[in-house]
């Protein structure tokens, strides 16, 4: 059973950058599908963006060409880069994961407890 951790969110200004890191521990790292996914107030928790264990990446249409999902197996960590960072990026970020290949927050397992963003305008 692996346990999740969230690091790296923080204020950052309109157009600026961060990087989301989620440290695992437990379980085999390499045998997940992993994913970021998001919450902004008074919305439900949304994808983002995933990464298979083959390495396969897809993304939500928004963040394409900003955000960059990663993984690095040799540390159990998995990374978000998030460029060109808007308001609206704004939310409590989390990483999961799972062994589904899946856009829908209930097809994962594992979750950590999530990372603040906030992007002022």
């Amino acid at each position: 059973q692996a346990q999740l951790v969230e690091s790296g969110g923080g204020l950052v200004q309109a157009g600026g950058s961060l990087r989301l890191s989620c440290a695992a521990s437990g379980g085999t790292f390499s045998s997940y599908n992993l994913a970021w996914l998001r919450q902004a107030p008074g919305k439900e928790r949304g994808f983002v963006a995933r990464m298979s264990r083959y390495g396969f990446t897809d993304y939500k249409d928004s963040v394409k060409g900003r955000f960059t999902i990663s993984r690095d197996n040799a540390k159990n960590t998995v990374y978000l880069q998030m460029n060109s960072l808007q308001p609206e990026d704004t939310a409590v970020y989390y990483c999961a994961a799972g062994f589904a290949y899946s856009a829908l927050a209930r097809a994962y397992d594992y979750w950590g407890r999530g990372t603040q963003v906030t992007v002022s305008s």
